[in-house]
Order: C-alpha cells, then sequence, then structure tokens
C-alpha cells in the first residue's frame, strides 16, 4: 500500500491567496501614488504613536518585577540602595 500524505496548499500559494496579494499590491501603489500629502501629514504622528507601542511590546519579555538572583544576592543589595 502507498500512503501519500499530501501537505495542505498555503493560503499565500493559492489562487484566493495571490488574488488578494494582487489587490493588495494595486491598493498600495494607489495609495501611496495618490495620497502622498495625506501620508506625510500623518507621519508625525504615527512616530509618536511608534514609541509607546514600540515601548511595550519590546520590554514585554525583559522580567521586570521579577528577581534575577536568590534573596539576599548583591542584585537585591542594589536594588534596596
Amino acid at each position: 500500500m502507498n500512503h501519500e500524505h499530501h501537505e495542505p496548499q498555503s493560503f499565500r500559494r493559492s489562487p484566493a491567496g495571490l488574488g488578494l496579494l494582487v489587490a493588495a499590491a494595486v491598493g498600495g501603489f494607489y495609495l501611496v501614488t495618490e495620497h502622498t500629502a495625506h501620508l506625510f501629514g500623518v507621519l508625525p504622528y504615527l512616530f509618536v504613536l511608534a514609541c509607546p507601542l514600540m515601548h511595550l511590546f519590546m520590554h514585554r519579555g525583559h522580567g521586570h518585577g521579577h528577581r534575577h538572583g536568590p534573596p539576599g544576592s548583591d542584585d537585591d543589595e542594589q536594588r534596596r540602595q
């Protein structure tokens, strides 16, 4: 018996996925060419918005508020001072 396992085709390679990709590319090109003035007007606000978002997402895995060493270690003594 020959049991062949066919992996499902990814959405990006399907006809619907390629159509969506082409539509997004055309839409993006239209937005950049026809609405450049609007995009540049919003750009400073995007930078201001990016700062707190980067702060939230970039500091997520640092373990803030957790002790790094055993109780009484040098790390705890430095924090208390």
